[in-house]
């Protein structure tokens, strides 16, 4: 079993946090949760992730298929249960998400989850291959965990 130091601590990219709002992200991200599910990891998510989620709810609120009732238990359930733990953003991290920014990475919610991730001490679980490259090219921490990898890293 491990200990409290060696438990995986996991910032949720935006489409990680998606499923839970009733938004189909497709299998990968499925698989991951019910991985993540299993595990004994601590899950975050940031704020930024919640306001990009309401800018995805406004572009598809006009399907048919979008079911506004259940985005909202989705909300509820992030924002008040005890398995997601909200990150709180300092002026630190909102630097260095400009900095990325004007290092030429445009998307400035990615920024903040990789600030964030870096200067907590977490993992962030995301699929945007094209920010870790970007970070990698700068020479900056790797603070990545892909969906494939999450099963190297649950206790069973």
């Amino acid at each position: 079993m491990k200990n409290k130091r060696n438990t995986l601590k996991i910032l949720l990219d935006t489409i990680f946090i998606l499923p839970t709002l009733g938004i189909d992200t497709g299998s990968e991200v499925e698989e991951a949760l019910r991985n993540l599910g299993e595990s004994k990891a601590k899950l975050y998510y940031s704020q930024f992730s919640i306001l990009e989620s309401l800018w995805i709810e406004a572009k598809i609120s006009k399907s048919q298929s979008f079911d506004i009732e259940r985005f909202n238990q989705g909300l509820r359930s992030i924002i008040k249960s005890s398995r997601y733990i909200k990150v709180k953003e300092s002026c630190k991290i909102f630097e260095e998400a400009l900095k990325l920014y004007m290092q030429g990475h445009k998307d400035i919610i990615d920024n903040i989850l990789y600030a964030a991730s870096v200067n907590l001490n977490l993992k962030l679980l995301t699929l945007d291959a094209e920010l870790k490259d970007f970070i990698l090219s700068q020479r900056l921490k790797n603070i990545f965990i892909f969906p494939s990898q999450l099963k190297s890293h649950s206790p069973h």
